[in-house]
């Protein structure tokens, strides 16, 4: 039979069913052993493949689990682990793990590949579609929660960061709804 790669699937085969990658549950990401899962993986922008394994991080893992793309278990545990109960894992060592998945899967779902960004208040980077992995990201995003203050020396260290690697900022707001408005920032020069 003969293998291929699929947009919903990590591999398939002909006549069978969609193959699950597995992942095994750490304490702030999931790790992915199976060399075929790693590469499928990787190659479509997910996780940081160290030790010939793939970490994926907490919004990855849920985006990639809620996607039924992923299996993912605790050590020494058979059962698989449902979505909420993966949450519940993560939230206890990120708060805002919610906000940051929201983000992170709307934009996935615009066909964006977005990798996690570089601190500085920087949550991701966003390559366009068909750019990962033969340029460099063209965006960084910054994302909020409506109604929840953020100091503005945040946002203006965070300004000053896309400036100076010549990237754009984009600040993605998730608001009451749940959905995720996106706004340009820039620094407004007076002369």
């Amino acid at each position: 039979m003969k293998s291929t790669q699929t947009e919903k699937g990590i591999d398939t085969s002909q006549g069978a069913e969609r193959k699950r990658a597995q992942a095994v549950l750490t304490e702030k990401t999931a790790v992915v052993s199976e060399r075929n899962d790693v590469d499928a993986l990787s190659s479509r922008g997910y996780g940081k493949v160290e030790n010939a394994r793939l970490k994926l991080s907490a919004h990855e893992t849920l985006f990639l689990l809620d996607r039924g793309l992923l299996d993912v278990k605790k050590r020494k545990v058979k059962k698989n682990l449902g979505f909420q109960e993966v949450l519940q894992h993560f939230r206890a060592s990120n708060e805002n793990i919610w906000v940051k998945y929201l983000i992170y899967r709307d934009l996935r779902s615009r066909g964006y590949v977005v990798r996690d960004g570089f601190g500085l208040g920087i949550d991701f980077r966003l390559y366009e579609r068909g750019v990962y992995g033969k340029d460099v990201a063209e965006y960084i995003i910054c994302g909020i929660q409506e109604g929840k203050p953020v100091p503005m020396s945040e946002l203006i260290n965070a300004v000053k960061h896309a400036q100076s690697s010549k990237k754009k900022l984009v600040l993605a707001v998730l608001n009451r709804r749940g959905e995720v408005v996106y706004y340009s920032l820039s620094q407004l020069t007076m002369k």
